[in-house]
């Protein structure tokens, strides 16, 4: 195992040990059934759920569902049939290749401000939490700092993933909480409703950027980040899965590689094994694809991500940085570093 694959296996097991721990121990059973909780892994199960298995977006427990019962109200992607295929429609149209460079000079802005010219270490994780913000504000009209916008978004997806991922206890007072944090979210939106999109877009940055970065910088992939930073950008987003878990439920009962589904069973939708992270060379034709999800089911922000990434690996190439010190984020909703600090090499 690489070093940086090591590190990275890290921030796992920090964010949500119980439930990583049940992965890696399943993870050759391509489907399993523990009662009513069914853990999909392998890349073809993953598929065929995203692209023929009815799915409930508002069932209790899944993403969906647990922040629209948070907010009081729809939200993006909790909504069915017509109004969730429009709303898809209108983000895909957003976040589209005219969208992405209307919005990349939001996010170059920011980190030619943080990074300069990169002669001192830097942490990273502050210059990506600003980035995140600032897109999300860009793309919902918030005129909040974003900075504000970006913790309220941490707190609000920290606090709620507790509903959704069966990784630790509950605590007393939990539901509280995650309403509160939903509700200093929604306050500073124009429209609540976009309290997700500014949720998915703040969290999946910050869970993936600095921890793309810090991967590249250990493996000393500098010179691909100079020839072809879109292509290593994939690549990163495939090794490291911002996104490890889906927790998804079957509106309807059917057939996963021979493994019966029946409506209304919790699926654990492991994206983190679709993608094959633990392999160099994946198998499967989409395992790059599979960490935003796959069919009517991929994530609309996955071109945004792509970019942001591939942005960032192009600014910081010429530098060749080493990752001087890493930390995970024991409380965060995503697997995240707390700090991410890169910079020219310690003097020996």
């Amino acid at each position: 195992m690489t070093a940086a694959r090591r590190a990275d296996r890290t921030v796992y097991l920090r964010s949500h040990p119980l439930l990583f721990a049940l992965l890696a121990a399943t993870r050759h059973r391509p489907v399993l059934r523990l009662g009513r909780t069914v853990l999909v892994h392998h890349p073809d199960a993953y598929r065929e759920v995203l692209t023929r298995v009815p799915l409930d977006r508002t069932a209790e427990r899944t993403t969906g569902g647990t922040a629209a019962r948070l907010t009081g109200g729809s939200l993006l992607f909790d909504q069915q049939g017509a109004e969730h295929r429009a709303a898809r429609r209108e983000l895909t149209t957003l976040l589209g290749p005219a969208g992405v460079a209307a919005l990349r000079p939001v996010w170059e802005r920011v980190l030619d401000r943080h990074l300069g010219g990169l002669d001192r270490p830097v942490d990273l994780v502050p210059a990506v939490r600003e980035l995140a913000g600032a897109t999300a504000a860009a793309l919902t009209g918030s005129d909040a700092p974003p900075v504000r916008l970006a913790l309220a978004a941490e707190r609000a997806a920290a606090a709620t993933a507790r509903a959704h991922l069966p990784a630790l206890l509950p605590r007393p007072g939990g539901a509280r909480r995650a309403r509160t944090a939903a509700d200093r979210l929604s306050g500073l939106l124009p429209d609540p409703r976009d309290a997700m999109l500014a949720v998915a877009a703040v969290n999946t940055t910050l869970a993936a950027l600095p921890r793309a970065v810090a991967w590249c910088a250990r493996e000393r992939l500098w010179d691909l980040a100079r020839d072809d930073a879109p292509a290593l950008a994939a690549e990163l987003l495939r090794r490291t899965a911002a996104s490890p878990v889906l927790p998804r439920a079957a509106a309807a009962d059917a057939t996963v590689l021979g493994h019966r589904v029946r409506r209304g069973d919790r699926l654990l939708l492991v994206a983190r094994h679709a993608a094959e992270a633990q392999h160099d060379t994946p198998a499967h034709p989409h395992a790059t694809l599979a960490p935003f999800g796959l069919g009517p089911h991929t994530c609309p922000g996955a071109a945004l991500a792509r970019a942001q990434l591939a942005t960032l690996l192009s600014t910081l190439a010429p530098h060749r940085p080493h990752a001087l010190r890493t930390s995970a984020h024991p409380g965060s909703a995503l697997p995240s570093y707390r700090t991410c600090v890169i910079g020219p090499p310690r003097p020996r």
